[in-house]
């Protein structure tokens, strides 16, 4: 074979060279249109509100490829459904595309119990809608603190600030009336900014009285109380905790630092 190009002319040989480079592109370019698809175009299917596996079943019998983007949470949606498609149904794109795809969770998200208590009512929606919590119903009792939030509820039990709860979860509260009682519980501080305490206590005619740091303090509105007296409850000599009482018009000395206490500490002072 070789000897065969070598006796030909090399002027012979430079234009077989260029005869079999300009066959190779222009098969080439003849071919371009097969491996890219060009022409072959289909829309796409609508998916949403499917389970993901028929989603990814009918998209694939199409001719496309898929790939979960990503998962969100919405509570009117089945879980492990598509929430989202792209390009959106009845697009026209290239045969082959991928179709990225958003599902529902399985499982909706946990989150912590806001602590509320003392919160007025309007206030306590607000916040619990950010959180994706619901409000349920709503009693009465005697507080000189009008529609201010005195217990924070979950299936009928008193839920404590941290307690991690389903998104969508139903919230129900103890309200104050604006009767004015002779005395009424100490209210549980710990945990709360001290501006935030102030506001709380304006509700309930109670005032803070001494403020002790428990360290070097960059913003003592922006500090935690991280114990206060008198506490929340005392230990009776049968080894109980007993509420402590307050009447409206006294104060409560709180201790600050600028780190948060601990779960543990506001446990104790409940």
């Amino acid at each position: 074979m070789f000897k065969f190009i070598t006796s030909k002319p090399l002027w012979v040989n430079i234009l077989a060279g260029f005869g079999l480079i300009l066959i190779l592109i222009l098969l080439f370019f003849g071919l371009l249109d097969w491996i890219t698809g060009h022409g072959k175009y289909e829309h796409v299917p609508s998916v949403t509100n499917q389970n993901i596996e028929a989603a990814r079943q009918m998209l694939q019998e199409k001719g496309f490829s898929v790939q979960v983007l990503d998962s969100v949470y919405e509570m009117s949606v089945a879980g492990l459904s598509v929430v989202k498609q792209s390009p959106e149904a009845d697009a026209l794109v290239k045969h082959g595309r991928t179709i990225y795809l958003t599902i529902n969770r399985a499982a909706p998200p946990l989150i912590e119990m806001p602590n509320l208590v003392g919160f007025s009512i309007r206030s306590a929606q607000m916040y619990l809608q950010s959180l994706g919590l619901k409000i349920g119903d709503t009693t009465y009792r005697d507080s000189p603190a009008r529609n201010a939030i005195l217990e924070q509820h979950y299936n009928g039990e008193i839920i404590r600030a941290g307690t991690r709860l389903p998104v969508g979860s139903t919230i129900s509260f103890v309200l104050g009336n604006g009767q004015n009682v002779g005395d009424m519980m100490v209210p549980d501080l710990v945990g709360f900014t001290l501006l935030q305490a102030r506001d709380m206590l304006s509700t309930f005619n109670l005032g803070i009285g001494n403020v002790i740091p428990t360290g070097d303090i960059r913003d003592t509105s922006a500090a935690y109380i991280v114990r206060q007296t008198p506490e929340v409850s005392s230990l009776s000599p049968t080894g109980d905790r007993t509420p402590n009482r307050i009447r409206a018009g006294q104060v409560i000395d709180v201790f600050i630092s600028d780190a948060p206490p601990s779960k543990d500490s506001s446990s104790v002072n409940n």
